[in-house]
């Protein structure tokens, strides 16, 4: 991986690291006189502010560096725009530098702005002037994660606590615990032990789980007058039985001991069932995490309701130490954590015309919600599911000539004790526990596929003996990986719930981290990807959408990797024979795939499947040559890159070259040939930066005015793309600058000759356009109507696919052939008038996307080009906070009109059947 470092030229480089430098001579006159002492800055308001947040006089040099910057590009800015500006210098200054005095609730508090409209003014900031280091970035980001996470689970918690206490009444003078005193203290102790017991900030399940362990504890400390039903009788009824927690009306009242063990379940039992959670997950976290950080807080149910300022104070501590968010605050609806236009929320449920139409019983789709909708539909894949492998499986294993039984249970207890300990480091040291419960479900998931993929394979081949493949250690590695990574991946965070696409950052758990656990190499994980989706019939379309994300990101990178088996592959088919020979011929690019490899194909590859999965006992055809075969594991590789590769070149070209359609296709075959010929150049590179070298070059040999800023910025539109890819291109070992150098350096170094070829009267031939295949990945999950709110479309199961409580379509009545569920209450024919409306809407919104077509303007100053290459045309800077404004304003109008086309093209990982 590529160092986390800002790969721009500083000006401010030398002089920040003494945090001096000369003062202006008397008499000058200068309109910001850069006058350095300890503050470098005459402005008094600016010194104020650093003063407020206490920086270091490093941080004040590099901060008003980085202004002075601005206002040369900018002019003057006035206003409170200029206090939010000298907010985000501050910021970043103090995380480049490792020097943060301040919390990030302190600095939005100074500043007067909310969390979304911090990050928006980063987001902006960075796209016009492009100031923020990677670093500061990736802080920025997780900060954001963090408070996304804390809203769902805030509002989750309101609306929870509104189903569980009654509303505090208006008279206060009652000696007992008002419920608005109890939910203060639940809040409040939850943030602590939330911070105290998980590590991961960017989780929402396991926090979930552990607020309904908090709230049991409160429901049960919380006097029965406060309480609803059925809260009330449950409480009353423990209390009646000794087996409930005392509380305290007075300072004066005496403290009466529970009579037992409280090891009573009814209220988590309740609130399981409420929120469709795992009764024995959240017992897990109660007794084994919950308990023990009572322990560690000194809090006790004995001495009933604690105090708020003694839980509040441990907050303090913790949060202070973080430098990060008070979520303290959101009881307050604090303005700094209110949600604002500027950035995209969490996905919310849809507004409703009238909120009484909502049928009885219909929950909103929150991201809590649909995160246990999802763990619960793997639950009812799995529970029928056994630990150990199946009867037939136990058969398969039998007729083995070598079973490989004793390898397989060896292996993943091993496997098991690494996953666990991993899992505990990333999520906290007392959660190892849950990692054990996610491993369990993973070791189900991959006994039930590899049944299915044998029962495939016996009915492919008519054979029962797959000792080659079952006794292949990577073959079962990468199928455990993949099981385990559907089950991360569903207990993970959603991604709508995340910022946006392009600052979306990965949770500690995330792809790759499971092929690092398990000590896997990306290449041997992607040739089971495919099988695993054909042979699951259940998984959701969200799941299968993960796997094909993580099978992308294998292909356009993690494949590539120097200690991959992917170049050793490489290089056997090159020498295949002495030949040089195509690693993929250019003609199967135009023939449409038939989707017919299994995983036995590609891990017995390049041994020929058929010939090694027969009996050991069948004799050898002594006649063949021994000639090494083709590697299908490699061939099938390179069709699936050039498809990706094609996609990603035709989406980002449709933004840039509209005017210029023959030239994509030039593009392409100087991107196939360097795929093709100089693969070398792939090396812990990315597929992108081919891409766009590919692009440039192109553009260049043909007199098209095309900078590197132009297609920076409609690339960092383009979905799962990062600064990281276009900012930090390996050069050479060890070192790593911005993509244009790494074009002037090596990619024309290396391809010059060829690039020039396509100027002469006599160019290369030009590469077929690979055919894009239907997508592999069917899934019969509902498709969401764009436009519509909560409308899907599911299409028709076989009755082999229907669960014993639908109807088969044999059975099925012509009324009941059309039915339609929808997220409001049906029957008026006014319904139907409101979804064709919908769908009406969403085809013209459609169809306008699909005719913008103007190329984004590119980036005035993008501080990694090389000093006098690729500059854009200078043109007059505008002075005043409006320049600045409009120059925003500009950036966000580009990637409105961007976002609209990618409505028309879909996701680039998509094939265009799914658009």
């Amino acid at each position: 991986m590529a160092p986390t470092r800002s790969l721009r030229r500083t000006e401010a480089a030398s002089d920040s690291q003494s945090g001096h430098s000369p003062a202006p001579a008397a008499g000058d006159v200068d309109p910001s006189p850069p006058a350095r002492d300890r503050t470098p800055s005459a402005d008094t308001d600016f010194v104020a502010l650093c003063d407020a947040l206490r920086v270091t006089d490093n941080v004040r040099a590099t901060a008003w560096k980085s202004y002075e910057k601005m206002l040369r590009t900018c002019g003057i800015i006035e206003g409170h725009f200029k206090k939010e500006l000298w907010g985000i210098c501050i910021f970043a200054a103090a995380a480049d530098l490792d020097e943060m005095t301040f919390t990030f609730t302190e600095l939005l508090k100074c500043l007067s702005i909310s969390v979304c409209k911090f990050v928006h003014l980063v987001e902006e900031m960075d796209d016009s002037m492009d100031t923020i280091s990677t670093k500061v970035g990736s802080i920025v980001s997780r900060l954001k994660t963090k408070y996304d996470v804390l809203v769902a689970l805030y509002q989750k918690f309101e609306r929870t606590c509104g189903q569980i206490y009654v509303d505090p009444p208006s008279d206060q003078s009652s000696l007992e615990p008002s419920s608005s005193c109890v939910l203060k203290l639940c809040w409040i102790t939850f943030l602590l032990a939330k911070g105290k017991v998980l590590q991961m900030e960017d989780d929402l399940v396991i926090p979930f789980q552990l607020l309904l362990c908090v709230l049991e504890y409160f429901i049960k400390l919380s006097p029965p007058a406060v309480l609803k039903e059925p809260y009330k009788s449950t409480v009353s009824a423990l209390s009646a039985n000794g087996s409930t927690r005392t509380y305290t009306r007075s300072q004066n009242r005496s403290i009466r001991a529970s009579k037992q063990t409280d090891t009573d379940t009814k209220v988590i039992e309740e609130l399981c069932k409420e929120h469709d959670c795992n009764l024995e997950e959240v017992k897990n976290i109660y007794f084994k995490n919950f308990i023990p950080f009572l322990s560690s807080v000194d809090i006790t149910p004995f001495h009933g309701l604690p105090e708020v300022e003694n839980i509040s104070s441990k907050y303090e501590e913790m949060y202070l130490k973080n430098k990060d968010i008070d979520a303290r605050l959101f009881l307050e609806k604090d303005e700094t954590l209110q949600n604002h236009t500027e950035c995209l929320q969490l996905e919310r449920t849809p507004t409703k015309n009238n909120p009484d139409d909502d049928p009885p019983g219909v929950l909103p789709q929150t991201p809590i919600r649909a995160a246990m909708n999802t763990i619960q539909q793997l639950m009812m894949t799995l529970n029928s599911a056994s630990d150990k492998p199946s009867d037939n499986l136990l058969s398969y294993f039998n007729n083995c000539t070598a079973n490989p039984m004793q390898d397989i249970l060896e292996r993943l207890e091993n496997l098991g004790c690494v996953f666990k300990e991993k899992f505990a480091e990333a999520v906290g040291q007392g959660c190892i526990e849950i990692g054990s419960q996610r491993y369990r479900l993973g070791v189900r998931l991959y006994y039930r596929v590899m049944e299915s993929i044998l029962k495939s394979e016996e009915k492919r081949l008519s054979i029962h003996n797959f000792s080659k493949l079952l006794n292949n250690s990577i073959f079962h590695v990468s199928l455990l990986a993949c099981a385990l990574e559907v089950v991360m991946a569903t207990y993970g965070t959603p991604r709508s719930a995340s910022l946006n696409d392009r600052m979306i950052v990965e949770t500690d758990l995330s792809f790759p981290w499971i092929i690092n656990v398990l000590d896997l190499k990306a290449f041997d994980l992607y040739k089971v990807i495919e099988s695993f989706i054909k042979a699951e019939p259940n998984l959701t379309r969200e799941m299968i959408k993960h796997l094909e994300c993580c099978e992308h990101r294998i292909l356009e990178s993690l494949a590539w990797q120097s200690d991959s088996p992917l170049f050793e592959l490489i290089k056997q088919s090159k020498e295949r024979d002495g030949q040089a020979e195509q690693l993929e011929p250019a003609s199967c690019l135009t023939q449409p795939p038939q989707h017919n490899h299994t995983a036995a194909d590609l891990y017995l590859s390049p041994t020929s499947a058929y010939s090694t999965l027969i009996p050991d006992s069948q004799p050898a055809l002594v006649n063949q040559p021994q000639r090494p075969q083709k590697s299908t594991s490699l061939s099938l590789f390179y069709k699936k890159v050039y498809w990706l590769a094609y996609i990603r070149l035709n989406n980002l070209a449709s933004r840039l070259l509209p005017d210029h359609p023959d030239l994509v296709h030039l593009i392409w075959t100087l991107f196939h040939h360097t795929l093709q010929n100089e693969y070398e150049l792939m090396k812990d590179r990315h597929l992108d930066q081919i891409m766009m070298c590919s692009m440039y070059g192109i553009c260049k040999v043909k007199n098209i005015d095309l900078t590197f800023k132009t297609i920076v910025t409609a690339y960092k539109e383009l979905t799962n793309t990062n600064q990281e890819i276009f900012k930090c291109v390996l050069i050479r070992e060890g070192q790593y600058d911005s993509i244009i150098v790494f074009y002037n350096l090596v990619f024309m170094q290396r391809l010059k000759t060829n690039i020039l070829q396509y100027a002469s009267n006599r160019p290369p031939t030009l590469s077929p356009i690979p055919h894009i295949p239907q997508s592999p990945y069917k899934s019969n999950s509902p498709l969401r109507v764009p436009a519509g709110n909560n409308i899907y479309i599911s299409p028709l199961k076989s009755p082999s696919k229907f669960s014993e409580r639908l109807l088969s379509p044999t059975k099925m009545t012509p009324g009941s052939r059309i039915l339609v569920s929808i997220g409001e209450s049906f029957g008026a024919t006014e319904k139907f008038q409101k979804i064709n409306q919908m769908m009406c809407n969403s085809d013209r919104h459609l169809k306008r996307g699909a005719e913008v077509s103007t190329v984004p303007k590119p980036l005035k100053r993008l501080r990694f080009d090389i000093e006098g290459q690729d500059e854009a045309d200078g043109r007059e800077h505008l002075s005043g906070e409006s320049k600045f404004q409009q120059k925003l304003a500009e950036m966000t109008s580009t990637r409105t009109r961007i976002q609209n086309q990618k409505l028309n093209d879909g996701a680039d990982i998509s094939t265009p059947d799914q658009k």
